[in-house]
């Protein structure tokens, strides 16, 4: 159907061209013959500008519908592409359920036709004793067998039991005895509030440094800063045993913000040795969701914004899972100014690549005997071995936690896992007054594949946790080494 604004145009251009050819015929004097060509040649003209700037205007506009259509269709394909994987799991979750319900039951059916087998066999030794005890009552000698029978029961029985119930009755009630001193030993939630706030208040928190080694070559990149607590008797309390009250008693802002504090002033003192250093810094999710507390360490990451690319800022994987409005809001706002972060205390490897790196993650710490199960295949939408090269997709490095074997890294090796962490490596390690000296150690131990902070207290300690031997490490370093240039 031809368009309205298509009849207008062929209108106005004939209108235009007898338009000329009247002017030329009136004003010019020219014949009515030579007009009318003139005319009919304006109006060819015009004709074949309006069909051609048409046809350009077409084809551009086919051209974007053609690219959104293609846009389109690739989302399409990738749509249809998580659906097949998401279906072939569910396949295989189901015909692997299958296939133990069916070994389950032929089970149940061997032990049931096991069990049959064993009626018929009682069947059959009954039916012999039977006869045996017809024939015996048949003959006459066999009649005074009864008295034994009869003695042997009232003999044996009734005198051993008592016994051994009242031999055996003291060590039962004296086991429970030494659990009583531990018990009391424990602190009240009172009481421990109050030495945390003592601990505040006096400044008597401390940092411990454990450092990341990349793997194979165990190059230290960055360091986790571990906080620590001194009560009035100067006992150490770790994170895990401080941080439930701290959260209860809304002390967790102030402990984060002195906490920031001390990690730029770390990581600008490594940062004048290694530039490529960086320090990983956890925050709880009650900072995060505290608007008050949060606004304060939002100025303070703001004046030093300059240190963002290597100050880490590092959630729980719960803290992640239950964002609320005001957390994402939160989050949002440090990554906009250039703030990286990290998750840890993961347990399950049921993640979403994209949905984190959106949010700015960029490291994901996972323990290694998590990425070492072999149930884990079972249970999650990704085979460990894969999750490495899943994350890195989407700009997210896997780091992998908790080592404390050489067993471990070779077999985190063919998972591809670039960064590792630790007493494998070395175990955090309190930082000296100046804090300038946390890493005095790293740059005699760079030369070889297992550098690392030396202790502030004790610098000429290794790297290394003193549960290795040298022969074992070098040997172990040799095998890795042999392994990484193997494909080669």
């Amino acid at each position: 159907m031809i368009r309205i604004s298509t009849i207008f145009i062929a209108i106005c251009m004939v209108l235009v061209a007898a338009s000329l050819g009247l002017v030329l015929h009136a004003v010019a004097g020219i014949s009515g013959t030579e007009s009318a060509i003139v005319a009919l040649t304006a109006l060819t003209f015009l004709i074949l500008y309006n069909a051609v700037s048409m046809r350009l205007r077409d084809r551009s506009d086919v051209g974007s519908q053609i690219a959104d259509l293609s846009r389109g269709t690739a989302d399409l394909a990738r749509q249809v592409a998580e659906f097949g994987r998401r279906l072939a799991a569910v396949e295989g979750r189901v015909v692997s359920a299958n296939s133990a319900s069916s070994d389950r039951i032929q089970a149940v059916v061997g032990e049931i036709n096991e069990l049959g087998v064993l009626v018929k066999q009682l069947a059959v030794s009954v039916a012999s004793h039977e006869d045996l005890i017809a024939s015996g009552a048949a003959a006459a000698p066999p009649a005074p067998a009864p008295a034994p029978i009869v003695a042997a029961p009232v003999a044996g029985p009734q005198i051993s039991p008592p016994l051994s119930i009242e031999s055996a009755a003291p060590p039962v009630i004296a086991r429970p005895a030494p659990v009583a001193p531990a018990e009391a030993a424990a602190r009240s939630q009172p009481q421990l509030l109050a030495a945390v706030k003592n601990a505040i208040e006096e400044n008597r928190l401390d940092i411990y440094l454990q450092p990341m080694v990349t793997l194979p070559q165990r190059k230290v990149r960055f360091y986790e800063a571990v906080t620590r607590l001194r009560d009035d008797n100067d006992q150490i309390l770790a994170a895990d045993d401080f941080i439930a009250t701290a959260e209860a008693g809304g002390l967790m802002g102030r402990i984060d913000h002195m906490v920031m504090l001390r990690c730029v002033q770390v990581l600008r003192r490594l940062m004048v040795r290694n530039k490529d250093v960086g320090v990983f810094c956890n925050v709880s999710a009650a900072t995060l969701a505290n608007p008050t507390t949060f606004a304060q360490c939002l100025d303070f990451l703001e004046a030093n914004r300059a240190l963002a690319p290597s100050f880490v800022l590092e959630f729980k994987q719960a803290t992640f899972r239950n964002l609320g409005p005001t957390e994402s809001e939160h989050l949002a706002a440090l990554s906009q100014r250039g703030y990286r972060f990290s998750i840890d205390h993961v347990s399950d490897l049921r993640v979403e690549p994209r949905e984190l790196a959106d949010r700015g993650v960029r490291f994901i710490k996972v323990p290694a005997a998590l990425l070492l199960d072999p149930r884990q295949s079972s249970t999650s939408d990704i085979h460990p071995s894969d999750l490495s090269d899943l994350l890195g997709r989407f700009g997210i490095d896997l780091i992998a936690e908790k080592i404390e074997g050489e067993r471990a890294v070779v077999d985190l090796l063919d998972f591809d896992v670039r960064f590792g962490q630790g007493f494998l490596f070395a175990p955090p390690r309190p930082l000296r007054p100046e804090g300038a000296s946390a890493t005095g150690g790293t740059t005699s131990n760079s030369t070889n594949g297992s550098n690392g902070p030396s202790p502030p207290a004790s610098p000429p300690a290794p790297v290394a946790s003193p549960a290795i031997e040298p022969s074992t490490r070098a040997t172990g370093n040799a095998a890795l080494a042999r392994r990484a240039a193997g494909p080669g």
